[in-house]
């Protein structure tokens, strides 16, 4: 027993001085593998009378736990230095013009305009929320108010998945307006989300295709009007636009899950091909809005005499194209490279409100 303190003395060195993970397991091996000194002296207290393994094990068992811990603290010390050193030489500069050839790597206009929208709201305290593509008949129709045989539970409006025997069948989202359902019957108010994602109607032409992008804000709080709901979105169009200004009117409508409901208008003027928001001769129908229904509210387990609230939503796609300047829809689907070198957009420049978001 007379080793021990050498035992250890040369082990701590040994550990100390591995300059790699390899050479760091090989003394581990040398000192607490099976054959290893450490492990060759507590093999030894077998041999041992009662006396000596009561006055020999704790220092045997307290020797071979400052190893491990050594063999440990060093381990992490040097996988700690190989992923910085692996940081360092796979760092890529951004900032950097790209290499000689075709332009590589683009945004898609429609994921840059969902990030624009998503810096403004963001900068008005929305989060972000998120739902399933297919969902079924209650969070798409049922709890948001739509009553049997409208039109919107037609074939012709909606794509229907063939039912299981038993089962309703699911159908892929019309809107994006199921996740506030969702948000609304698990998140106690105020909440106030903003949902991005894509949707499915039965259409197709220059202005409309079957699976496009939308999003839609939800507020839900004690107090809230309908002034809210237009300060809040003539803020965003101005924001959006970038324009200092901004004529809006908002016309009176029929939304199944908002009353009241309106959309929104705004002054345009046109320019040969290009059209400037803000102010002008025409109007132009931009969204759709509206105080949140009771009955959805209901449905959701929400008290509609404590909490109000409003909804609004918007066509990503046709946002996209009145603000850069895209004449038709059907481009967007077609992996056309040379389109997206043309409208895309830098991957790395992050839209912001302060620091501008085109």
């Amino acid at each position: 027993m007379s080793d021990i303190t050498t035992i250890e003395k040369e082990a701590l060195e040994a550990i100390a001085a591995a300059a790699d993970l390899d050479a760091l397991d090989a003394v581990r091996v040398a000192e607490l593998g099976k054959k290893g000194r450490v492990s060759g002296l507590m093999g030894s207290l077998g041999k041992m009378s009662p006396e000596e393994r009561k006055e020999n094990g704790p220092k045997l068992n307290a020797l071979k736990n400052r190893v491990n811990d050594a063999v440990t603290a060093r381990k992490t010390e040097l996988e700690a230095e190989a992923l910085e050193k692996q940081l360092v030489t796979e760092t890529l500069d951004l900032t950097l013009p790209p290499a000689p050839g075709p332009k590589a790597g683009a945004l898609h206009p429609v994921m840059q305009v969902f990030e624009e929208v998503a810096a403004i709201f963001g900068d008005m305290g929305f989060t972000v929320a998120e739902g399933p593509d297919v969902e079924d008949d209650w969070h798409n129709f049922t709890a948001l108010n739509f009553p049997e045989g409208h039109p919107a539970r037609e074939t012709h409006d909606t794509f229907f998945m063939k039912a299981q025997e038993g089962d309703t069948p699911k159908v892929l989202r019309t809107h994006t307006s199921p996740v506030q359902v969702r948000t609304m019957m698990k998140q106690k108010p105020p909440i106030r989300i903003l949902v991005p994602g894509r949707v499915y109607r039965n259409d197709w032409d220059a202005t409309h295709t079957p699976m496009f992008h939308q999003v839609e804000g939800l507020v839900i709080e004690k107090g809230t009007h309908m002034g809210h709901l237009k300060g809040c979105l003539i803020d965003f169009v101005r924001a959006f636009f970038e324009v200092d200004s901004v004529e809006a009117r908002f016309r009176p409508h029929f939304f199944p899950f908002t009353e009241p409901s309106a959309e929104m208008d705004v002054k345009y003027t046109r320019k040969g091909e290009t059209i400037e928001i803000g102010a002008g001769d025409s109007w132009m129908e931009i969204l759709g809005s509206g105080m949140v229904h009771p009955n959805v509210l209901r449905n959701c387990g929400i008290d509609p005499d404590e909490y109000q609230g409003f909804a609004f939503g918007m066509g990503i796609d046709r946002l996209a194209m009145l603000k850069y300047g895209m004449p038709d829809l059907r481009p967007y689907f077609e992996a056309d490279p040379q389109w997206t070198r043309h409208y895309g957009f830098a991957p790395w420049s992050t839209p912001s409100v302060s620091g501008g978001l085109s």
